[in-house]
C-alpha cells in the first residue's frame, strides 16, 4: 500500500514537473521568430522595406489599408507563410478565392521583395516581407510602429478552398467571429482589437447591401445599423450596385486612428462584423474603452495583437523555403 502510495504521488509530481516544463517555452509555432532576425544576415533588410513602402505610399495614398489586409488574408489562410502570394496555372490559388479578389498590392510586394533581394539575395522570406510591409504601411499611416518578429519560411501550398472556408466574413455574427479567431489561438481582445484596421480603407457595396435593403428577407435593414447611417448608405449604395466602394471610416480612411471605435459604438459600422463587437461583453467594453477620459489604448494594442497573429502557423528553420519570387516557389 506504501509503495501504491508512492507511485501515485510520483505520477502527479511528474505530471506538474512537464506541465510547469512545458510553460516555459513559447508556442511551438512561434519558435524561431524573433525582432531582428535578419540583423547579422540582412541588416538592411528592414530599412529597405520601409522605404519602399514609403515611395509606394507616395505613389498611391490609398494602397496603405490593402497592404495591411493582405497580411491578414495570409495568417488566417495555413498560417503567415506567403501562401497568399502564390499563383497556379489553373488558378485555384487563394488569390482567385472570392473573399481575396478584392486585394490589392501585390505589384508592391514583388518591388519590396526585389529590392531585398538585390541587397540579400536568398535571405529574406516573402512572408517576413509581408509582414514587415504591414508594419509600415501602418506607420505611414500615422499609426503607432511595433516590433515585427521575423524569422519566417515561405509555404509551397496554396489553395483556393482553404480561402474560402477560413477566411472571417464580413457577414459574421460575434459568435463566428470569436469561434474563428480562437481558432488561431486568437481571444476576443485580439477580435475587437484587429477589427480597429477598418480605421482605415475602404469597404465595397456588395458587402453590405443585405443590412441595407433585405436582411432578413423582408426588405427591411439590419436594426443594429443607425437608421440616419443607413439612409445615407443606401444613397451611395443602389440595390445592384456591384463596384462602389466607400470609406468604412468616414473622414478618417486614411488615418490609422481609434475613430473606427467611436463609429461602431454608434452602431455606425460599416460591416455586420463591425456592428457584432457590440454583441458580447469582452468585445463591446473593449469599443467603449477606446473613447473613455483616460485615452485610447488601441494604437499600442494593435502592434500587440499584430505580432500575436503573425505567430500563426509560421513556417521556421528548415521548414518551406526562402522563395526568390513570391509569385512562385523556387
Amino acid at each position: 500500500m506504501a509503495d501504491l502510495k508512492m507511485n501515485i504521488s510520483c505520477f502527479f509530481f511528474i505530471q506538474v514537473l512537464l506541465l510547469l516544463l512545458l510553460s516555459s517555452f513559447p508556442p511551438t509555432n512561434a519558435q524561431g521568430l524573433k525582432v531582428g532576425f535578419y540583423d547579422k544576415t540582412c541588416p538592411k533588410a528592414e530599412a529597405i522595406v520601409k522605404k519602399s513602402v514609403s515611395d509606394a505610399m507616395k505613389n498611391d495614398p490609398t494602397i496603405g489599408a490593402p497592404l495591411l489586409r493582405m497580411f491578414f488574408h495570409d495568417c488566417f489562410v495555413r498560417g503567415c507563410d506567403g501562401s497568399v502570394l502564390l499563383e497556379l496555372k489553373n488558378k485555384k490559388d487563394e488569390k482567385n478565392a472570392p473573399p481575396n479578389l478584392s486585394l490589392r498590392g501585390f505589384e508592391v510586394i514583388d518591388n519590396v521583395k526585389a529590392a531585398v533581394e538585390e541587397e540579400c539575395p536568398g535571405v529574406v522570406s516573402c512572408s517576413d516581407v509581408l509582414a514587415l510591409v504591414a508594419r509600415d504601411a501602418v506607420v505611414e499611416l500615422d499609426g503607432l510602429s511595433w516590433g515585427v518578429e521575423t524569422g519566417r519560411r515561405d509555404g509551397r501550398v496554396t489553395n483556393i478552398n482553404e480561402a474560402r472556408s477560413n477566411l472571417p466574413s464580413p457577414l459574421n455574427n460575434i459568435t463566428s467571429l470569436i469561434t474563428q479567431f480562437s481558432s488561431k489561438g486568437l481571444d476576443k481582445k485580439d477580435l475587437a482589437v484587429l477589427s480597429g484596421g477598418h480605421t482605415v480603407g475602404q469597404g465595397h457595396c456588395p458587402l453590405i447591401l443585405n443590412r441595407l435593403y433585405n436582411f432578413t428577407g423582408k426588405g427591411d435593414s439590419d436594426p443594429d445599423l443607425d437608421t440616419e447611417y443607413a439612409a445615407t448608405l443606401r444613397k451611395k449604395c443602389k440595390p445592384t450596385d456591384t463596384t462602389t466602394a466607400l470609406e468604412m471610416d468616414p473622414g478618417s480612411f486614411k488615418t490609422f486612428d481609434e475613430s473606427y471605435f467611436k463609429l461602431v459604438s454608434q452602431r455606425r459600422g460599416f460591416f455586420q462584423s463591425d456592428a457584432a463587437l457590440l454583441n458580447n461583453k469582452e468585445t463591446k467594453s473593449y469599443v467603449l474603452k477606446q473613447m473613455n477620459s483616460q485615452g485610447s489604448t488601441f494604437s499600442g494594442d494593435f502592434g500587440v495583437s499584430m505580432v500575436k497573429m503573425g505567430r500563426i502557423g509560421v513556417l521556421t528553420g528548415k521548414a518551406g523555403e526562402v522563395r526568390k519570387k513570391c509569385r512562385m516557389v523556387n
